[in-house]
């Protein structure tokens, strides 16, 4: 019985030092993306979006100047290309549901729909804010890879097929960034 024991306890301890050489498992890392913007349509337009993805959520930090004082439609579009003067190049906003345009906060609205950007009277916003219906993974709502663009007029959320919101006067790529870990 003495043996018994003695055997049991080993095989416990190799058991709990096997356990204890494992690194433990990799947490998911934060993600993070970000567009700089340039000026399109005439605009000078300047400014940073990040993207970052924290857990299963999703959030965007906007810095912009250039802008006339007022509000502005702020979207991601489908296509990560901001080569034309006046941004067509990204076509429309991004819509992986093929839902109609709404707003922001509506479950019936384009995936790429946001808040307008309101700027000060020196033409400066910032947002800061939590996403829904986005991720910077690879799956259908992904938006690595698009684009971020900004309007000269307020979106309406409702006027199809993109809220009313005029031409285009910003533009940037969204990109991955290095992960961190």
């Amino acid at each position: 019985m003495k043996n018994r024991t003695k055997l049991s306890l080993m095989a416990s301890a190799a058991v709990l030092l096997a356990a204890c050489a494992s690194p433990p498992p990799a947490a998911p890392a934060d993600r993070t993306a970000s567009a700089t913007l340039e000026g399109r349509s005439g605009s000078a337009v300047t400014g940073v979006v990040t993207f970052s993805s924290r857990g299963d959520k999703l959030f965007v930090d906007a810095r912009v100047s250039g802008l006339t004082p007022g509000e502005h439609g702020f979207h991601v579009h489908e296509v990560g290309d901001c080569s034309a003067p006046d941004a067509t190049s990204a076509k429309g906003h991004f819509n992986p549901a093929g839902k109609a345009h709404g707003h922001h906060g509506g479950a019936e609205r384009h995936a790429g729909d946001m808040p307008n950007l309101s700027a000060d009277a020196s033409g400066s916003a910032s947002y800061a804010g939590e996403l829904s219906m986005l991720s910077l993974g690879g799956d259908a709502n992904g938006i690595v890879g698009r684009s971020v663009v900004i309007h000269a007029d307020p979106d309406d959320f409702k006027s199809q097929p993109a809220g009313n919101s005029g031409k285009r006067v910003a533009c940037g790529v969204i990109r991955a960034s290095a992960p961190r870990y």
